[in-house]
């Protein structure tokens, strides 16, 4: 009973299997390729993440970005990825705001306090608004919207950093964390476009 079940179920898989459609016949060059379009279950996460990162200016920012996210599954697809970064961003962008508040308090220099009140002035409507704006837009798909959204974002941070560096001290006290905001801008940046060539 068993083996005659065994053979039944090879026999199906087999027919199946020469009676779909051949893959071979969509038209791609190697360039066109659009392995992030097309997710299989068996791909699983770790295909989808190196797939996606080797796509964007800073693989190993990329990757370790995906996978430190738990929302992140083998049924994800790009779409999911690129809310996952901008989300991030979102995450990196709040707790600089929120850095930059507490050094307001405590900053005795008063053109290093102008600069940081001016930061905050830069990093509050995007914190506020621009980047959820841009979450919302990949969530509706709107994408040229989202890669729109984050680029004005990342002026704001450049804005600040310009700021910084005219004040008189050694370093600016947000070099480090305004150039993660910068990378995760660009990682995302790389992903949108891939959703708009999809």
């Amino acid at each position: 009973m068993a083996k005659t079940l065994l053979i039944t179920v090879t026999i199906t898989i087999i027919l199946l299997l020469f009676s779909s459609p051949s893959s071979s016949s969509i038209p791609f060059t190697q360039s066109e390729t659009r392995v992030y379009y097309y997710w299989n279950d068996n791909n699983g996460v770790e295909d989808l993440i190196d797939q996606v990162c080797k796509r964007t200016p800073f693989y190993e920012l990329c990757s370790s970005t995906l996978h430190n996210n738990p929302l992140l599954s083998p049924k994800s697809d790009i779409k999911q990825v690129a809310l996952i970064m901008v989300n991030n961003i979102l995450s990196n962008a709040t707790d600089t705001l929120n850095y930059i508040e507490a050094l307001l308090k405590h900053t005795k220099d008063p053109n290093l306090e102008q600069a940081l009140a001016l930061c905050a002035e830069s990093y509050i409507p995007v914190v506020r608004f621009t980047l959820p704006q841009a979450a919302a837009a990949i969530s509706q798909g709107h994408f040229a919207f989202a890669s729109y959204c984050i680029s004005d974002a990342v002026k704001e941070v450049n804005s600040c950093e310009g700021r910084l560096s005219k004040a008189p001290s050694d370093k600016s006290p947000l070099g480090d964390r305004n150039d993660l905001v910068q990378k995760l801008v660009d990682v995302a940046n790389a992903i949108i476009k891939l959703l708009l060539k999809a």
